[in-house]
């Protein structure tokens, strides 16, 4: 066992420019010992050693032991904090609040989802059209797929009439879903259980059935072993799945890692859109009302991101990037609907066009810095209306069928909870229709937006958040939060668990790094590949703003993300230890010299490029990648790894391998410990339980490693009294 003396506690607390006594409290952590062996690559002639591969088997008895060792030593430490009860109770107290969904319309009902507050899993109810929602009964509860919750709602999808239900669960946070249908008058489910789907919608074709994707099952692991060659079928109602039809993919000369297929609202068409990557997509168009009609390619490249987003009979209305990096939507014939063809609908702006349709109408949604900006259009492409919102922050919603007359729309930002709206869709009126009552006051708290400088020169926007009247002197407790990567937009929310970390006095900063889709494809591509710095220098650089504008400074700074931004934590710890006190990487891309190898991982590609597409790219990855960047005599920060044991989307071996370097490697008295949470996967589905108890842990290891004795909230109440 590899000893480690920890210094906890030894920072001084300072609060409205007082400070209370230094006290100092030793522990002696174990960590237990991690076997290496002796495994090495050789890429481009380079040999590179990879000792922890054998914690890569997920089925392992070893590795299941060493993920047991692990919790025990993380969660020894975890239990000494002395305000680890007092988080968990507030942050307990904050979620239970009633959270309600958005109502849609299927065949005679209205539907929405509730969660009464502390519920693991969020209901469906629903109530006859037309009558009191207050007449609402409950439609489906997942919490009774399973007693801890762990079995979540995966998706819904209703036949045309509305009468059947296909619905996918997940066991476990798994991305494999299993899909039931059910009789949506009776609820009774009317089927057998379709198996082994993944990364799949269900699109109803009238009455009779859907098609769906999914991949064939992999050998070996299902949880870690690849999965490359998409397929989409189509399921008739009344048939067993091993008689469903192949629609598309399967070809071995032709893989595509994300395939998937919908049918237009009028039944017409079936849209086919095929990847190899997280990014672009082929196009293909399927007649529905042609017996044995062919699949028409609409587009057969991968160098854009296109998609149909309506028809009025063969008039076809496609969103795409294709020589737009911001967006437009462009209209053509589906007889002849290849791009020399195309007619701009609703031209490219300098803004990010993420367009819906409702009631007959276009819904044109930009993002203007990070911020929502609504626009309405008839269908022959005329400016309606600029619609009129809450406030300044994030819409989503703007979509129902076309016969509707209204529709909801929720908005939120980081101190407003989320809230719905009810908008008719002639006169472009909204009204509120549901405010969450919750123990929290946003005119306690203000958001602004700042401009800082990266290293090459890039202008960068972030949104710091905070208590009204915070001094800025250094030494507020700050997380900094990024992603920047695969188009992804951090636009502003609200969380319940930053809500309790901002009530402690807590900054909490977010900014839109490059490699997210803020800025259009530009934006995205320029942290793409071997552009990849950039977004860690961004992140870097949003850092020390935050310090040199006093909003914090190293000793009180965390650094967290998830995914992709738990590859960006990790690599902005490995790169500068010293700027933070607290690393918090989450379900990380860690070993970027193997996640292709793993489940999809290969299909993200177009973002990182792989170890075995050259010898500059094999270098460049090995040069940042965070499992292979911990350094012997380094003192890193207090680091709390966190994943899941059933993450098949980023398996958890990136993290364990990343906890074993760091463990082996960590100089001085910052712990450096993983938490493992057992049955839950990427994020998705978690458990209210689950999520409360995780933040709990995380807030508590990153206030105590900053030197708190006690909550900052109750220090200050202290001095102040």
């Amino acid at each position: 066992m590899k000893k480690l003396l920890l210094s906890a506690l030894v920072l001084a607390i300072f609060v409205s420019c007082k400070n209370e006594s230094k006290t100092v409290k030793t522990t002696t952590l174990d960590y237990p010992e991690t076997n290496i062996i002796d495994t090495v690559d050789t890429y481009f002639g380079e040999s590179v050693a990879d000792p922890y591969r054998w914690l890569e088997d997920d089925r392992s008895k070893e590795t299941e032991a060493w993920v047991k060792d692990q919790n025990d030593v993380t969660f020894g430490y975890l239990e000494q904090i002395p305000y680890r009860k007092e988080l968990k109770e507030r942050l307990t107290k904050l979620w239970n609040y009633e959270k309600i969904g958005a109502p849609f319309v299927e065949g005679d009902y209205t539907y929405f989802s509730k969660n009464d507050g502390l519920q693991n899993q969020s209901v469906i109810y629903r109530y006859k059209t037309g009558d009191d929602p207050k007449t609402a009964e409950v439609f489906l509860n997942p919490n009774t797929f399973k007693e801890d919750g762990t079995i979540s709602l995966g998706g819904m999808s209703f036949s045309k009439n509305g009468k059947t239900l296909a619905y996918a669960i997940s066991e476990g946070g798994s991305d494999w879903r299993k899909i039931l249908v059910m009789n949506a008058e009776t609820n009774e489910i009317i089927e057998d259980t379709l198996v082994d789907i993944k990364f799949s919608g269900m699109s109803w074709y009238k009455d009779e059935g859907f098609y769906y994707s999914s991949y064939d099952k992999p050998k070996g692991s299902e949880l870690s072993a690849k999965t490359d060659q998409h397929k989409v079928y189509y399921h008739k109602l009344g048939t067993k799945q091993s008689e469903d039809q192949l629609i598309f993919g399967g070809t071995p000369e032709e893989k595509h890692r994300y395939i998937g297929g919908g049918v237009t609202e009028d039944d017409k068409y079936l849209i086919i859109s095929a990847s190899v990557s997280t990014s672009g997509n082929k196009l293909f168009i399927k007649d529905l009302s042609k017996p044995n009609s062919k699949l028409v390619t609409i587009l057969d490249h991968a160098n854009s991101d296109s998609y149909i987003i309506e028809n009025i009979g063969s008039k076809l209305y496609i969103m795409t990037n294709l020589d737009a990096p911001n967006q437009r939507i462009v209209t053509v014939d589906a007889s002849n609907p290849t791009p020399e063809n195309w007619i701009d609908f609703i031209p490219e702006t300098e803004n990010v066009l993420s367009p819906s349709t409702a009631g007959g109408y276009f819904f044109a949604n930009y993002m203007v810095d990070a911020v929502s900006k609504v626009m309405q259009y008839d269908y022959n492409g005329k400016l309606i209306r600029d619609v009129e919102l809450p406030g300044i922050g994030t819409v989503a919603g703007f979509g129902a069928k076309k016969d509707e007359k209204e529709l909801y729309y929720s908005f939120a930002n980081y101190v407003t909870p989320g809230s719905i709206y009810k908008y008719n869709i002639e006169n472009g009126t909204s009204e509120l229709y549901r405010k969450p009552s919750i123990d929290f006051n946003p005119e306690d708290y203000e958001s602004k937006q700042v401009f800082f400088t990266s290293k090459d020169g890039t202008k960068v926007p972030m949104i710091i958040t905070h208590k009204k009247g915070l001094e800025l002197n250094g030494k507020n407790p700050t997380i900094l939060y990024g992603y920047g990567g695969f188009n992804v937009s951090l636009t502003p929310s609200f969380s319940i668990a930053n809500a309790v970390w901002m009530e402690q006095g807590g900054v909490y900063a977010v900014p839109n790094l490059r490699g997210g889709g803020e800025y259009g494809k530009a934006w995205h591509n320029a942290g793409t590949q071997l552009k990849k710095q950039n977004v860690f220098d961004d992140f870097i650089a949003a850092a020390e703003y935050l310090i040199s504008e006093n909003y914090t400074s190293s000793d009180f700074l965390a650094i967290r993300g998830g995914s992709n931004g738990g590859l960006l934590v990790g690599a902005t710890m490995t790169q500068r230890p010293d700027l933070m006190k607290v690393a918090l990487p989450a379900v990380g891309v860690l070993d970027m010299l193997r996640y292709h190898t793993f489940t999809a991982g290969a299909g993200w590609a177009y973002d990182y490029g792989t170890a075995e597409d050259n010898k500059e790219m094999f270098e460049y990855l090995k040069g940042y990648s965070p499992v292979h960047n911990v350094k012997e005599g380094v003192k890193y920060p207090a680091t709390l790894v966190t994943t899941g044991d059933h993450d098949d989307r980023v398996v958890p071996a990136h993290s364990f391998k990343f906890a074993a370097e760091l463990q082996s490697k960590q100089t001085g008295s910052n712990p450096t410990l993983i938490r493992i949470e057992t049955d839950a996967g990427h994020g998705a589905g978690t458990p209210v339980s689950k999520t409360i108890e995780e933040y709990t842990d995380i807030f508590g290891f990153t206030l105590y490693n900053m030197g708190f004795k006690a909550l900052p909230s109750k220090t200050e109440e202290k001095i102040k009294g």
